[in-house]
């Protein structure tokens, strides 16, 4: 972990390496940049919730190295925010409107990094605390990536390839000009997968004439990199592994909680069973299905088939699996008996009374899939009743470390074997959990606080970047 090159008495008017007094007023404090940027952003709820949960848990760097505190007021405010209007023509020839957005959060340690997601839901709020949330991932991964995030409220299901294809088309000729192979690297993220990823880098390479490595996510067979796909569940259940190792314990036995279907839950639930754990559970926006003595392979590729190639809801899982119970209009985090839950749906989907429902089942340990899958309310839950908590800057960092890898092999023009990629993910999350631990216990929390990872992955990101931000001047 990069440590701060300020002593605990240094006075609060610290220079910079390049001479520039950067400790700001001494009004200056976490309190007054949070008011500031409520007084912003009043209606981003959602970027809100993503700043105050870092900045609380900065309080202890902070107070030790106040030259850090203008960083954190540049840090809060995006460098570039790009909305577009996404323009397009469905299969009955009527025009369609979408917006379209681009975060360009923070460029310290490298190129933008960071997926689009295509959905309903999608507001520049939603893409602000993505992009924020992706700083601190990008740095745990140790690789030279910058943090970004962007997408539309464009919906994919049940439209058409060719219409799916004509919105790819129609928003890639707006992104295009503000990304690049050594500028703004966008990969997938909900909605956005194989099919949308080959739309968008056919539609750049037709407009810039360039074939360069501006998309991660992409197929093996132009550019992509062996376990992409796999790379977020993979690396959540790799974090896991290495915190229950951390206490002495394994994820062998262990029957484990997994909410959404989509590719990180799909994937988690593969390793799970690699790793001979108990995975019962699997839902969508419709309800959950739980399987009492745990998913099969065989079962879960019924699951793949469902969902990346019939676009169907989990529910049809039960039409040919008369083991599963389907649940309608419920999420699986009151079933009793399980030891770990590993939210994979979306932000958010854990709420204050649902992690109170996980408590009373005997859930012990939480790893976040999703980006921001918990509520304020129920981390708190978490926390006070000794829970572990892994937040997902930690604990889904997978797959952008392996779109970093991806980048990699695109600048060598070289593809890595599926085991060398495996190898340096595996290493890539040991790193996160190693350095999120050093952290914490550095300023002051005990490695078995249930917090210890929350504040640890939150400090071990921000010096980084902290850092690189004095570095490089005011800007």
């Amino acid at each position: 972990m990069a440590t701060a090159t300020k002593e605990a008495s240094a006075p609060a008017a610290a220079d910079s390496p390049n001479g520039v007094k950067d400790s700001g007023p001494p009004s200056l404090s976490v309190g007054a940049i949070l008011g500031k940027v409520r007084a912003r952003d009043p209606h981003q709820a959602e970027f809100l919730q993503a700043v105050e949960e870092v900045l609380r848990s900065l309080t202890p760097v902070l107070d030790k190295h106040p030259e850090y505190l203008p960083v954190v007021e540049r840090l809060v405010e995006p460098e570039r925010v790009v909305q577009f209007r996404v323009a397009w023509l469905d299969d009955a020839g009527v025009q369609q409107v979408n917006r379209g957005f681009r975060v360009q959060f923070n460029q310290a340690l490298g190129p933008y990094k960071g997926g689009l997601r295509f959905h309903p839901s999608v507001t520049l709020s939603i893409i602000k605390f993505l992009g924020f949330e992706q700083i601190l991932k990008n740095s745990l991964t140790t690789l030279a990536m910058g943090g970004a995030k962007g997408g539309s409220d464009f919906d994919p299901r049940g439209k058409s390839d060719n219409e799916v294809m004509k919105f790819c088309q129609s928003f890639m000729t707006e992104l295009f000009r503000h990304i690049g192979p050594d500028t703004d690297v966008p990969a997938g993220d909900i909605n956005v997968g194989g099919r949308e990823i080959g739309f968008l880098f056919g539609q750049y390479k037709r407009l810039t004439v360039h074939y360069e490595g501006v998309l991660t996510g992409k197929a093996l067979q132009w550019g992509g990199s062996l376990l992409r796909p796999e790379a977020t569940g993979y690396g959540l259940v790799y974090y896991a592994q290495e915190v229950l190792r951390g206490m002495g314990k394994d994820l062998k036995g262990m029957r484990c909680l997994v909410s959404g279907s989509g590719n990180v839950a799909q994937y988690t639930v593969e390793k799970l069973l690699h790793l001979g754990a108990l995975p019962v559970t699997l839902s969508d926006s419709s309800g959950y299905i739980y399987e009492k003595d745990g998913f099969t392979p065989d079962r879960l590729q019924h699951v793949l088939d469902l969902k990346q190639k019939k676009r169907a809801r989990i529910s049809e899982y039960t039409k040919k699996f008369n083991t599963a119970v389907y649940v309608d209009g419920a999420k699986p985090w009151a079933v009793d008996s399980a030891v770990v839950a590993f939210p994979c749906a979306t932000q958010n989907e854990v709420t204050e009374a649902d992690a109170q429902r996980l408590v009373d089942a005997g859930v012990k340990y939480v790893f976040e899939g999703a980006n921001m899958p918990s509520t304020a309310e129920a981390i708190a839950v978490y926390l006070r009743a000794g829970v572990v908590y892994g937040p997902a800057k930690a604990a889904n960092a997978g797959g952008v470390a392996v779109s970093g890898l991806e980048m990699a092999q695109n600048s060598q023009r070289f593809p890595w074997s599926k085991e060398e990629v495996d190898d340096k993910l595996q290493g890539i999350m040991r790193s996160i959990y190693t350095e999120s631990m050093a952290a914490a216990q550095e300023y002051g929390m005990a490695a078995t606080d249930p917090g210890a990872l929350q504040a640890g992955a939150n400090i071990a990101g921000f010096v980084k970047v902290a850092e690189a931000m004095l570095s490089q001047g005011c800007v």
